[in-house]
């Protein structure tokens, strides 16, 4: 994982929100991923800082998260 970086680093990609998100904002994240990393950040404060982790390590959180609620 990566330490924090300005979102102008990732301006160019295509950032995804979950399609749970509801239209009135609140508490989303949004994604983007590159060839080798998946960008995320905070929709709220997309000027913010992004954080940065392999694509295994994003594929490991969403599999977790995915089995949490099914389980």
């Amino acid at each position: 994982m990566s330490n924090a970086e300005s979102s102008t680093v990732a301006s160019g990609l295509a950032w995804f929100k979950s399609s749970y998100s509801g239209t009135e904002g609140g508490d989303c994240v949004e994604v983007a991923a590159a060839t080798a990393v998946v960008h995320i950040r905070d929709s709220k404060a997309e000027p913010g800082p992004v954080l940065t982790v392999s694509r295994a390590a994003w594929a490991g959180l969403v599999g977790l998260t995915s089995s949490e609620r099914r389980g």
